[in-house]
């Protein structure tokens, strides 16, 4: 659409759409209006969704006004969450009827039927590929798991009474599906799937749920079990006109259908009832492409710009894998009273018990503990602990600022910095198959987060200019001297000074510039007990000076376990170690002071590409501050380029909310963000 021309003016009547918030990136080429139906007159069309009461009176008012009317329902790659939790992600919109309709005809029919180019059948083929490898559907809240199921079993599918989509079907028609399920698979358990809305209690369904758990075939799924998890194991399936029969398609299982749901009648499935005229035969491909292709339009929740398939169904199956990670029940110790509303972002799909100082912790739950400082109390705890420390890529600003964090690490056992013992970032290091995907996508980061400028905390402050008689420059930056990573990842230099005269010592000839660590350049940590001195051996002692722009102009960085090397390593700048810090070890630094047990577990010679994808895509966790879910690397270090555009007067994010809502109980003031 040219976009000189002035947008067609929708009215919006139901109450509930004016709600939702995706609606208009959803239908960026009309100009939303929120009305009534004497407001019918402004407008160029008017919204109906679905068949609900609030279309017919849309539909009513836009003939009343003859004006036409533009019929939307949810797309069937919808949301992570329920209707009543999450927006919709994905939109149908139908100018003929309505997709679940088969009485009328629909954009969709006319859309299945239409032959496809070979790159249109092989695109629909690897969007079936895609979905089954990240376990995806139209909801995406329920974890993965493995049910516990019969070898050998078939699915009937409820639905929920009053639904649309049933066209008239009522009690006594789910009521004969059951009995041809059971009487065509006559030595084969009949499973029933309840329905999400009816597992959560917000409707009814149509079987007597009592009854049947008293027949000896039938077993009840009554929980929350994902179509992923549940098709590929079943023989086949039963459906009125349930979406979970396209699942089943997209698993390649037999489907039964009892009504006309949109994929019935094109030769595809098993049919009861007979298909209207209008449809005929059609290959998978033709209905895989229609129905998440062409039919619907989709918005990435990231970036709220319309996106493809492809990028909606990554994400949704990010969710479901990190959602998924940890024990569905667990405790959490030891994270400070700002930190406990991310618990609940970095660990959404589990219950997390906060327990507070003093308290102790529970027996019978795993525990996640931030950082170390619970290791004594843990020590004989009978089930998992988990450490949690803040990840490679923050923020901007510092933590003790409590700038909010984008990335976690989650370590099953060890931390990072800990190289007393293995880590779960050690292992991956150590273990992993780094295959040309991981590793292309691994360096991509790496030259934009370069290019980006980027470091840990991406704090501002005035450039360095190298003096003209300095040869040789090396970079050491100083550490919070009373942290863990000394504690637990140096053999015998435990101060800033001792690591300087070090350096000095072994490099007598270079200009050494030191660079405090930034917390103590700002107060917010204590100096080490002789840091005065560290000016006595080094040439300059820069403050202020943002990390990314040293790197530029350095030839050396050396450090005792501070991320800084790492960082420098990103940059291709020679960095020795007088620690162990996590990245040494892997014959791409220097390093001065690895004891034997550190080089007898870190015997691996890695690429950098294979160090950035280890300590980069698959050790951290990532929320976006945009959407408060799961996300990638990738959109992490998008966001920290646009972290104050982002930080702009607006509506509150969920952290933003529950920071709020804790702060207003506790009686404190509400940290900054």
């Amino acid at each position: 659409m040219d976009e000189a021309l002035p947008r067609p003016r929708l009215l919006v009547m139901s109450k509930g759409a004016q709600r939702i918030p995706t609606l208009p990136a959803l239908l960026p080429e009309y100009a939303l209006q929120h009305g009534v139906a004497s407001d019918a007159n402004a407008a160029e069309c008017l919204l109906a969704w679905g068949r609900k009461p609030s279309a017919l009176r849309a539909m009513s008012a836009a003939n009343a006004a003859g004006k036409r009317v533009l019929t939307v329902e949810d797309g069937f790659l919808r949301s992570v969450g329920l209707g009543a939790d999450d927006p919709p992600l994905s939109l149908i919109v139908d100018d003929l009827g309505v997709y679940y309709d088969a009485t009328q005809p629909s954009r969709l029919e006319r859309l299945i039927a239409r032959p496809l180019s070979t790159e249109q059948s092989r695109r629909a083929l690897a969007l079936q590929a895609l979905w089954q490898h990240h376990k995806v559907s139209k909801y995406n809240a329920a974890r993965i798991q493995r049910p516990l199921l019969p070898k050998d079993c078939v699915l009937v599918v409820d639905q929920t009474r009053g639904d649309a989509s049933l066209q008239g079907a009522k009690v006594d028609d789910f009521i004969q599906m059951m009995d041809a399920a059971l009487l065509r698979y006559p030595t084969s358990t009949v499973l029933l799937k309840v329905h999400p809305d009816v597992v959560a209690k917000r409707k009814a369904g149509h079987f007597d749920v009592p009854s049947l758990q008293k027949h000896p075939r039938v077993e009840i799924l009554a929980q929350d079990i994902h179509p992923a998890d549940l098709l590929p194991h079943v023989q086949a399936v039963f459906v009125m006109t349930s979406q979970l029969g396209f699942d089943a398609l997209l698993w390649n299982v037999p489907v039964h259908t009892w009504g006309m749901p949109f994929y019935a009648g094109w030769g595809l499935t098993d049919d009861r009832l007979p298909a209207p005229k209008r449809r005929g035969s059609a290959s998978l491909a033709q209905l895989i492409h229609a129905s998440l292709v062409d039919y619907p339009r989709y918005v990435c929740p990231e970036r709220q710009q319309p996106c493809a398939p492809e990028t909606l169904i990554r994400w949704l199956g990010l969710q479901r894998k990190h959602r998924s990670v940890l024990p569905e029940r667990l405790q959490a110790v030891g994270f400070s009273r700002w930190k406990r509303p991310l618990v609940e972002l970095f660990f959404n799909g589990a219950q997390v018990r906060i327990i507070k100082p003093g308290k102790l912790p529970r027996n019978d739950l795993p525990t996640l503990t931030w950082g170390c400082g619970y290791d004594q109390r843990l020590r004989d705890h009978p089930l998992p602990v988990f450490h949690v420390e803040d990840g490679f890529l923050r923020s901007v600003g510092l933590g003790a600022g409590k700038a909010r964090p984008l990335s976690w690490v989650v370590d099953d056992l060890g931390i990072y910095y800990d190289a007393t013992r293995p880590s779960r970032l050690e292992r991956l290091l150590a273990d992993s198959t780094f295959d040309d995907e991981l590793l292309d996508r691994a360096e991509t980061l790496r030259q934009a987060i370069c290019r980006a400028g980027l470091t840990k905390y991406n704090l501002p402050g005035p450039s360095w200019q190298r003096p003209a008689e300095a040869k040789r420059v090396i970079l050491v930056t100083g550490q919070v001297e009373d942290d863990a990573s000394i504690r637990f990842g140096s053999t015998d230099i435990r101060s800033n000074l001792q690591l300087l005269q070090a350096v000095r010592a072994a490099n007598p000839d270079a200009w050494v510039l030191y660079k405090p660590h930034p917390e103590v350049t700002a107060g917010t940590r204590a100096r080490g007990d002789d840091e005065a001195h560290t000016v006595d051996w080094c040439d300059q002692v820069i403050g202020d000076t943002p990390l990314q722009q040293l790197l530029e102009s350095v030839d050396e960085v050396h450090v005792l376990t501070s991320q800084s090397g790492f960082e420098a390593l990103l940059r291709g700048v020679p960095v020795t170690t007088y620690g162990q810090p996590f990245y040494a070890g892997w014959g791409l630094t220097c390093d001065l002071h690895l004891s034997a047990e550190v080089q007898a577990r870190r015997q691996r010679r890695l690429s950098l590409a294979q160090l950035v994808a280890g300590t980069l895509l698959l050790y951290p966790t990532y929320v976006s501050r945009i959407t408060d879910r799961f996300t990638s690397a990738e959109q992490t270090l998008h966001e920290l380029q646009h972290w104050h555009a982002l930080s702009q007067p607006g509506a509150p994010s969920r952290w933003q909310d529950l920071i709020r809502r804790l702060c207003n109980w506790l009686g404190l003031k509400r940290p900054a963000s």
